[in-house]
């Protein structure tokens, strides 16, 4: 155990990230900014700092003249009160009717992916949409307040709802999850309904997949989205509310496999070589709220013609960074270290964002109502370009007769 004073360690936090901003930031002129002059003019409101959220604040002060988009602050030492009140959630959306609240929809997510399941999605859990929440263990639900109410501390607990369900009362057992967990549902939710309409409106001709940010994590979501769809005649990457990350090159490499010849068998259809590469016709969506790497992708999707841009302009967040100036307490003052810049020389993306091809918003009262014109836009698109540039299988010569060779191979056009 060590004794820490507070101010000193808030001081010296100060001066770590005042330091490695100068000594790792992607410019080493700072912005122009006299940078000493800035730690003169903010150090001394340290001295006024009294938690440390209040530091986090002095923080991003400090680096707010420098004007780069990866520049967050990030605490990590506060004090948690073990006594408040925490939310917890059963995955679904309601509705207030006359009769009570009711479960409008429960959250769907993958089907393939059962731990990803909605509380009241769970094999042990009798719960449908439409049912009226009458009761959770043993209070009465006359709205939204009281389940709110019924469920606190409740995240990780069994606890027991009596549904009305036909003029019945089904009662049944469910364990909630925490806001956070219920947030991922929504998201799911929200995926899985784009999912629907493009299998529905595409007609099995169309594939959709989504990557909400660029880490680990999604590289698998992408691997098991994208090859199940290669053998589709349309793509959509939809990239909308992307977090960011850093695989953005391994993605674009997948896309960038070209199809030169294809594989015979007696017994079965053709299969091409790539194997496993996408030949089909690609749109990429964005929006205002794609970020980072995201924005990476979009921007090489782009450059290199893989397929239209379809949506709004992203963040413009294009000054990478490690994370890896951590503080004393584990928090940081993030420090854009890696700017990026094109074949031509000219910076992208950051302050900027990038400009879709086809440029479609989303309004609010329109997706309020569940529409989604930015995936509609996406779908019509592909449409025309099969229509227009049909996905064919080529068709083989004749198998020539013994002594005659194959033939050379023919440059294919891009």
């Amino acid at each position: 155990r060590l004794p820490i004073d507070p101010a000193q360690e808030w001081s010296q936090m100060f001066a770590d990230a005042w330091r490695m901003h100068r000594d790792f930031s992607f410019d080493e002129r700072m912005r122009g900014l006299d940078w000493a002059a800035v730690r003169a003019q903010y150090e001394p409101l340290l001295a006024r700092v009294t938690d440390r959220s209040e530091l986090d604040d002095l923080l991003a002060q400090m680096i707010a003249p420098l004007n780069i988009l990866h520049s967050q602050v990030r605490g990590a030492d506060f004090p948690v009160d073990p006594e408040t009140a925490v939310p917890a959630m059963l995955g679904a959306r309601y509705q207030q009717t006359e009769a009570g609240l009711t479960i409008a929809r429960i959250y769907r997510s993958d089907a393939e992916l059962p731990n990803e399941r909605s509380p009241l999605m769970q094999p042990s859990v009798d719960a449908r949409d439409g049912d009226l929440i009458a009761q959770v263990n043993g209070r009465d639900i006359r709205h939204g307040g009281d389940l709110a109410e019924a469920l606190h501390h409740q995240a990780g607990q069994q606890v027991l709802l009596s549904l009305r369900r036909d003029g019945r009362t089904v009662k049944t057992v469910v364990v909630p999850v925490d806001a956070g967990r219920n947030t991922q549902l929504r998201y799911s939710d929200w995926v899985q309904t784009r999912m629907a309409a493009v299998e529905d409106q595409g007609k099995g001709r169309i594939g959709y997949l989504h990557l909400r940010a660029m880490g680990g994590n999604d590289i698998a979501s992408f691997v098991r989205d994208f090859y199940a769809n290669v053998d589709r005649d349309g793509l959509i990457i939809d990239v909308r509310r992307n977090r960011g990350g850093n695989i953005d090159s391994w993605v674009i490499e997948k896309l960038l496999r070209r199809t030169w010849a294809f594989w015979q068998t007696p017994s079965a259809p053709p299969y091409w070589n790539m194997q496993q590469s996408f030949r089909g016709h690609l749109v990429v969506l964005t929006d205002a709220l794609t970020y980072s790497d995201g924005e990476t992708f979009a921007a090489g999707v782009k450059a290199l013609g893989l397929g239209p841009v379809v949506g709004t302009r992203t963040s413009g967040a294009g000054i990478w960074l490690s994370d890896r100036n951590r503080l004393a307490d584990g928090g940081s003052a993030r420090i854009a270290e890696f700017g990026q810049f094109g074949a031509d020389g000219r910076w992208l993306i950051e302050g900027r964002g990038v400009s879709p091809d086809v440029e479609v918003d989303n309004l609010p009262h329109e997706s309020y109502k569940g529409r989604d014109r930015q995936l509609e836009t996406a779908i019509a698109m592909l449409e025309k370009a099969l229509q227009e540039r049909p996905i064919v299988q080529p068709p083989a010569q004749r198998i020539p007769p013994p002594g005659q060779p194959g033939q050379d191979a023919v440059r294919i056009q891009p």
